[in-house]
């Protein structure tokens, strides 16, 4: 199995850099180490087709990309792809000379407009998410079932709860039956005598149930179970949890001190993803190294309102559609030139000793 300590002593190494924060210029005294690199295959699995695509480090902060895979998200313009190539030299730790027949003008193309913008774009969709998540936070106990219950009775619709405290009802005892030609609505019974099945089997229950009731019995009121608020509650509910239960608690704790509400590190990085497309589109250049260094790291300490970063973005994004079709970039990279420079390196990686 191959891992980075068997690609580097065997010098199967093409590529290896810093990347994220501090490759961007970014980065501050908390910073992670993150590593970029790219790597070819031993000969012998690259021609009996043990394709290996990726290899990362068990804490997968320095990953690897094969020389073939590597081409391949270049030619769809990849952002971190196109990022490790034109990472800046300080940030550069090993680089074979053989990488010169992968020039970044080989695969700057207006696709970049849709990775990097449209990237972007769905990050913010992400802070929007997130920032409902920080700012409606969902109780440790999910709701059940009779909590979006609703009664009907004398002229007024009351919850549930409120109509069984008002009549002195235990839930146990009511029973349902389901009214014909509607959907959630439901006649209520009372006898704590007649054995009714109450309104929910159980703790767990993800729904009402019904009672075989006595023909002729007068329902006390009728119920209506708001069966889509409740499943759309589920929804959230669970969604909320598994962030809780995987987010990253220092991130997390730095968002609450700025008290915004939205993930600031993820908003930096949102803008600098479009200020870069921007720039490939009206300078010609993919400027990984940000010389506006202080405004973003503002993003991210929380010193802009999120509503004034998504007005923004939405300028950004325009701006972007704009330029990309004023610009001399190809529509997308040539495959063929690609394909060609890869088939020479491979080549000389495998047969040196013939060219």
């Amino acid at each position: 199995m191959l891992d980075i300590a068997y690609l580097k002593a065997n010098g199967l190494v093409l590529f290896e850099a810093l990347s994220g924060s501090r490759a961007y210029g970014l980065d501050t005294p908390s910073s992670d180490t993150d590593v970029k690199g790219v790597f070819f295959l031993p000969r012998h699995m690259f021609f009996s087709g043990e394709y290996v695509p990726q290899v990362a480090n068990a804490s997968n902060d320095v990953v690897y990309y094969e020389l073939g895979r590597f081409v391949e998200l270049l030619c769809k313009n990849n952002p971190n792809m196109l990022e490790l190539l034109c990472t800046p030299a300080p940030a550069v730790n090993f680089r074979h000379p053989l990488m010169d027949a992968f020039p970044v003008e080989m695969f700057l193309s207006k696709l970049a407009e849709e990775t990097f913008a449209g990237y972007a774009w769905s990050q913010i969709g992400k802070a929007k998410g997130l920032n409902k998540k920080i700012n409606n936070p969902e109780p440790e106990t999910r709701k059940t079932p009779m909590d979006c219950c609703y009664v009907t009775a004398g002229g007024k619709t009351v919850s549930l709860a409120a109509w069984l405290r008002a009549t002195r009802r235990r839930p146990e005892y009511c029973g349902l039956t389901a009214m014909p030609h509607t959907k959630g609505l439901y006649a209520l019974y009372y006898d704590e005598a007649a054995g009714y099945r109450g309104i929910v089997s159980g703790a767990d229950s993800d729904d009402v149930h019904c009672s075989p009731v006595a023909k002729g019995t007068a329902p006390e009121a009728y119920l209506f179970f708001n069966q889509e608020a409740y499943s759309a509650h589920c929804r959230s509910y669970a969604a909320y949890w598994k962030w809780v239960g995987e987010r990253n608690e220092a991130r997390f704790t730095g968002n609450q001190a700025h008290g915004k509400g939205f993930d600031a590190k993820n908003m930096m990085h949102t803008t600098r993803l479009l200020r870069m497309a921007h720039e490939l589109f009206t300078e010609g250049e993919l400027r990984v190294w940000r010389r506006d260094r202080e405004e973003l790291l503002a993003i991210k300490r929380g010193e802009r309102d999120y509503d004034d970063l998504l007005r923004d973005a939405e300028t950004l994004m325009a701006a972007i559609a704009s330029a990309a079709r004023k610009s001399p970039l190809p529509d997308k990279p040539d495959p063929g030139a690609a394909r060609n420079a890869l088939a020479a390196v491979r080549e000389k990686l495998y047969y040196p000793a013939v060219l």
